[in-house]
């Protein structure tokens, strides 16, 4: 099973993970990228979607709210990201700022309404995880402090020739211990033509994959334990995407590095 896919850059909207996509249960996934004063626009019917503003600036509204001139960094290494929800039965259009703005759009089966909300950088909580050199920076976005159905959402900064470590899998409903929760990474390196590492593996072996990760990559992780390692004088974005009924942030490491 291919799990590996790539974001090639254009304008408007690139789809990368379908709806029709069987490998996941949940999630899509695309990029938007638009241009000053051009607009994209959709009507949301049995989802929830999170737009995360990558790098410029742009103006999101719909019925009942408008956000203007919202984002701030730009690239993904410099700083926090501005965010919206939008629950299922929404419709918004988004209008691009000054220069050029890129949206990664999340998206998850959803029937359950809420509230439009936007997260601002200072609402975006930031945690040190790991130590020694599987050091690493999250910054959670989407959690349990948001209404959400099925999303859960944040970026990981990894550091020079580090790893994400200890291996972990999130595929059983097993709370407290572990909660069943399919995800994606969308990666971005520093610099462009810098390169990590990403094996995918399940305890009974019937996945195990290891790919080499570049700029605008994507991953798919249905299930397995699934560890990231970036090379020397690089520095690795990730973004990561979860869903699941439960929605619930557990995970099991893998019992053979419980050392570390």
């Amino acid at each position: 099973m291919n799990l590996l896919e790539k974001y090639t850059q254009k304008e408007g909207y690139a789809e990368i993970i379908a709806e029709s996509d069987k490998r996941m249960k949940h999630i899509e996934f695309g990029i938007l990228r638009l241009k000053e004063e051009a607009t994209f626009k959709e009507e949301i019917n049995d989802k929830e979607v999170v737009l995360i503003i990558l790098s410029g600036k742009c103006s999101v509204k719909g019925r009942d709210f408008e956000f203007k001139d919202i984002g701030e960094r730009l690239n993904v290494f410099a700083g926090k990201p501005y965010s919206v929800y939008l629950p299922c039965h929404t419709f918004y259009e988004v209008t691009g700022g000054k220069g050029t703005v890129e949206i990664a759009i999340c998206k998850a089966s959803s029937d359950v309404g809420g509230e439009v909300e936007l997260i601002t950088p200072d609402k975006v909580v930031h945690k040190s995880l790991g130590r020694l050199n599987w050091t690493r920076d999250a910054y959670f976005i989407i959690d349990s402090r948001i209404k959400a159905k099925n999303l859960f959402i944040g970026e990981t900064m990894l550091p020079s020739g580090n790893w994400t470590f200890p291996p972990h899998r999130h595929d059983f409903d097993n709370s407290p211990e572990e909660a069943n929760m399919e995800e994606i990474y969308f990666f971005r390196t520093k610099p462009s033509q810098g390169f990590g590492m990403q094996k995918i593996y399940t305890d009974d072996g019937s996945i195990d994959e290891t790919y080499t990760i570049g700029n605008n990559d994507v991953t798919l992780l249905p299930k397995g334990y699934h560890p990231v390692v970036v090379s020397p004088g690089n520095f690795l974005y990730i973004l990561w995407i979860m869903a699941g009924e439960k929605r619930l942030f557990l995970s099991r490491p893998d019992p053979r590095y419980k050392s570390v």
